[in-house]
């Protein structure tokens, strides 16, 4: 073999394999490129994306914040509230609303609840006395105030109408008070004091020496009434007779709650010391 022969086959042998190393140097550039389009692909189309969104309803602000960061979203506090017996800091509300689709780095509207107690002056209260109990109770629920009936008591106009009220044992609205600046908390409860037609207390009356139909006509105006009548001696029938006694007695200072009885004695004479 000539020495022109052997340079020849040399040669081939060296360019055979540069280009081998291009050729395998072209196929992996390639597939990297490949690779990293895949990648580019991968991000683009997920950019953007919409997302499922939680529900931050009922969640403390600190673990929704957490949640949200986790999910690229933004807690955003639009508004706050006072809810009774709710700690604060509890997400009551949330726009745009649990389930809903929207796309990362969205901002989340959040109600949450308020820190401390919210409170209500006296005041700020709408007129009480004088007034129907159930409409002012229906009022007062409103503003989270409970009400209830804590006595009633004797008053000649319309039932069921506010007559005092009352809050831990202190008298707060009458018909000559208004203690203003008395705060009532939301959840509170108010005690009311509403007026009756029966009930009330009358000065015993002086019946001695009246007739019958005197006193039951005087027993009526005090709205009492007659109760059991013994005889002394002998009274015929439909003959006047008198009082001659009575029970309970007259002192012109005792009272008796209207509706009452007064036990009387009577004789078909008047007693020698009445005029």
């Amino acid at each position: 073999m000539s020495d022109n022969q052997t340079q020849g086959g040399f040669f081939s042998y060296l360019i055979s394999k540069v280009f081998l190393k291009q050729l395998l140097f072209i196929v992996g550039a390639f597939v990297l490129l490949l690779l990293l389009t895949q990648l580019w692909l991968r991000y683009y189309t997920n950019h953007g994306q919409k997302l499922e969104l939680p529900k931050f309803i009922g969640m403390n602000l600190d673990d929704a914040n957490e949640l949200a960061g986790d999910r690229d979203f933004e807690i955003v506090v639009n508004d706050s509230v006072f809810v009774v017996g709710k700690p604060g800091g509890l997400i009551t509300d949330q726009n745009p609303k649990p389930l809903s689709l929207v796309k990362e780095n969205r901002k989340i509207y959040v109600t949450v609840t308020k820190y401390g107690t919210e409170t209500i002056k006296v005041a700020d209260l709408p007129t009480l006395y004088g007034n129907a109990f159930d409409q002012k109770k229906t009022e007062l629920k409103y503003r989270e105030i409970e009400c209830v009936i804590k006595d009633y008591a004797y008053d000649p106009g319309e039932p069921n109408h506010i007559l005092e009220v009352w809050y831990k044992d202190d008298m707060i609205i009458s018909k000559d008070v208004r203690k203003g600046e008395v705060e009532i908390p939301k959840g509170g409860t108010l005690q009311f004091i509403v007026s009756r037609r029966d009930g009330g207390d009358v000065t015993i009356p002086d019946l001695r020496c009246l007739n019958g139909e005197e006193a039951r006509f005087l027993l009526e105006s005090s709205k009492l009434r007659m109760g059991d009548i013994s005889k002394k001696g002998v009274i015929e029938p439909d003959v006047e007779f008198f009082i001659i006694s009575q029970s309970p007695p007259y002192d012109g200072i005792s009272n008796i709650k209207m509706g009452e009885k007064i036990n009387v004695t009577v004789a078909a004479t008047k007693p020698a010391d009445c005029l």
